[in-house]
């Protein structure tokens, strides 16, 4: 599997902890080299120490992903830095889990800001390059809530991971034959994105992820995708804990 990673320049959004933190360990292991970018630089400096340490290549940028222009700035740092960039992982995002009923609509904006508009700024920094050297890949994370609807209380959540699954296949379709495009839909995943939810239904789906699976199970079905050869694009990974009937 290595053999299609090592020396491959992966940028990863949300990278300084869970998922994305584990990603950049699992793929600089297999000898990728490694950018991650995150709003918390003491955390993303932290992982950047603890892979340079094993042996592995790896560099944090400071970013926040509803900010079109830091997005494109950051993509266009690591190219400069790096020399190129061949994976875009889209891993940033929120879950603040409650009722419609209450109606919170800044937790709403939140959530298509992060979600919605972060996975596109990250494609719109990222594919201007990718179809001027005619090869690539882009990954974004969407959720088991972007194929079924997460109800009661996960509504607009699933609505955004719905339209990141849009958004790839629809990505894919257009670009397919120049830029690989993969989605990755999880189940219940020990991270931190579980303590996005506040009120009501905090109790409820803190006590749905005591059946969740490590971050290191995503890490491995993302490099399964990125360890493909050229001519075979994954564009699908859907994976639950085997406990889990949503």
């Amino acid at each position: 599997m290595s053999e299609n990673i090592k020396g491959k320049v992966v940028l990863i959004t949300g990278g300084s902890t869970g998922l994305g933190a584990e990603t950049a360990r699992h793929l600089a292991a297999n000898g990728a080299r490694v950018a991650i970018a995150a709003r918390r630089k003491d955390k993303l400096d932290d992982v950047v120490a603890e892979i340079t340490k094993a042996g592995g290549e790896a560099r944090a940028y400071q970013l926040d992903v509803v900010d079109k222009n830091q997005v494109k700035q950051v993509t266009d740092a690591v190219i400069a830095d790096f020399g190129t960039l061949d994976v875009l992982i889209n891993n940033a995002g929120i879950m603040p889990i409650r009722p419609m009923a209450e109606v919170n609509t800044e937790e709403w904006d939140a959530m298509i800001d992060v979600n919605i508009k972060g996975t596109l700024y990250g494609i719109a920094a990222a594919l201007p390059f990718f179809l001027e050297k005619s090869r690539g890949h882009i990954i974004n994370l969407s959720s088991v809530a972007g194929i079924k609807v997460f109800a009661p209380g996960g509504t607009v959540y699933s609505g955004t991971k719905f339209a990141v699954r849009a958004i790839s296949d629809g990505l894919r379709q257009e670009v397919g034959s120049k830029v690989r495009v993969t989605s990755i839909e999880p189940g219940a995943v020990d991270s931190e994105l579980k303590h996005n939810t506040t009120g009501t239904a905090q109790s409820s789906v803190l006590d749905f992820y005591k059946i969740a699976i490590p971050a290191s199970a995503v890490a491995r079905a993302i490099a399964y995708a990125i360890s493909q050869p050229d001519d075979v694009d994954i564009n699908e990974i859907v994976l639950r804990p085997t406990a889990q009937e949503f």
